[in-house]
């Protein structure tokens, strides 16, 4: 097989060695688009990373429900009725919707975004105050500190106990002190602190300066009978979430006497409209990264392709004479399009290796920030190997450029060449 032809290497490496000055210019070209190619496109993907760690712990397939005032009269109720949510309601929906993976009821002391003043030995923190299930844990992900987040004991047993911020802990404990078994004060009521967490750099939804207690516990602790203010949901996978917020709707107004096109009664947050929007912005990001790395490279190829055009002219006589002595033209086309396809591969691995250094320079700068959107900004494999086989396919097609003039070479008229 001629890919193993021990001649065929030696002339195309004697060859490509006569003028190494020569040879390193043509393969710089190359480098530089491989460098380009490879840094656009680990930038992309170290980017898409960094927006994944960014939105960690916070489920994609989320959707927030809670009720505001009617805007339309209907069945006799007048417009501006407040829609007040029961805590049947979480079962009805998750009865009817069997595409509702997690429902958590949620309440808020004082109504949405009022802060109520928590208490502990003559310290205050205007906190936000929240009953909730366990499972509020899998849509918003709570980065603990120390300590545990609320269980199902908790709720079966409504426990006088409390998960706090980073930020309530600040104000109602010294620094270094163990708040875990400590009691605070919330409207006179008692609660024993059994975790501290530290909130994601993502969608802030709860805040850093909240206190979470068990909603059984809230119910008896502040009166609030089977009131529910809000509700957090996640859906199934490969679950449209449009969808489900449309029938939730669509139960909730028919529960609740609500014209079918009253926009306004029902409040609703969906999710996944900001991960979608994320996911199709690094989509096209990736793509123009591509579509700009490969033109570069495409460019470095057809300056190696005028090289091997300046090489076939200088190698007239060489060429005639192998034609004389009774080389085919498959034998000079092969060698010719060998040569282009050896100087674009070594120097896209060249370039490869120095656009890898680069991005992990880059990683051990500002991979592990909390804030900056750049994450483990490599290529992957897929990426690799469809970025080198174009390259090296579109030098097999460049080469036939400088082949073909070659094979054109007639004998008689290159020996006579001066």
């Amino acid at each position: 097989m001629w890919l193993f032809d021990r001649d065929l290497w030696i002339e195309v490496f004697h060859t490509l060695g006569k003028n190494m000055f020569r040879t390193f210019l043509t393969m710089l070209g190359v480098i530089f688009a491989m460098v380009i190619l490879v840094l656009l496109l680990g930038s992309s993907n170290g980017m898409s990373n960094g927006f994944d760690k960014i939105f960690a712990g916070t489920a994609s397939n989320s959707l927030f429900v809670w009720g505001q005032s009617t805007s339309e009269p209907y069945k006799g109720f007048e417009r501006g009725r407040r829609i007040r949510y029961k805590i049947e309601d979480a079962e009805i929906l998750k009865r009817e919707i069997p595409e509702i993976e997690v429902l958590a009821p949620r309440i808020e002391l004082g109504g949405h975004r009022d802060v109520v003043t928590v208490y502990r030995n003559g310290q205050t923190s205007g906190s936000s105050v929240y009953g909730d299930y366990p499972e509020i844990d899998n849509i918003t992900k709570k980065k603990l500190v120390e300590g545990r987040f609320l269980n199902q004991t908790d709720i079966d047993d409504s426990k006088k106990v409390c998960v706090i911020g980073e930020e309530t802990y600040k104000l109602l404990f010294e620094k270094g002190e163990d708040a875990i078994g400590q009691d605070i004060r919330i409207n006179g009521v008692f609660f024993s602190v059994v975790g501290i967490y530290k909130p994601n750099n993502n969608i802030n939804i709860d805040g850093e300066n909240a206190v979470f207690i068990p909603f059984t516990t809230f119910q008896k602790a502040f009166n609030t009978g089977d009131r529910m203010g809000w509700m957090a949901i996640a859906v199934e996978p490969n679950t449209k979430v449009t969808i489900v917020e449309s029938r939730i709707k669509d139960i909730l107004k028919n529960k609740y006497d609500i014209h079918p096109d009253d926009e306004r009664a029902i409040g609703s947050f969906d999710m996944s409209e900001i991960f979608n929007n994320i996911s199709a912005f690094t989509t096209v990001l990736k793509g123009f990264s591509f579509f700009v790395g490969i033109f570069t490279l495409l460019a470095g190829v057809i300056a190696i392709s005028n090289i091997l055009l300046i090489t076939v002219k200088e190698r007239t006589k060489e060429i005639g004479v192998r034609r004389a002595l009774g080389a085919t033209p498959r034998v000079v086309r092969r060698q010719i399009v060998v040569e282009a396809i050896v100087l674009t591969a070594f120097a896209g691995l060249i370039g490869f290796a120095i656009s890898v250094g680069i991005l992990a320079f880059l990683d051990s700068m500002w991979g592990s920030g909390e804030d900056f959107p750049f994450v483990k900004p490599m290529v992957s494999v897929p990426q690799f190997t469809v970025s080198f086989f174009l390259m090296v396919s579109l030098s097999l097609l460049i080469g036939m450029i400088p082949a073909n003039r070659a094979v054109k070479v007639r004998p008689i008229e290159a020996l006579r060449e001066e």
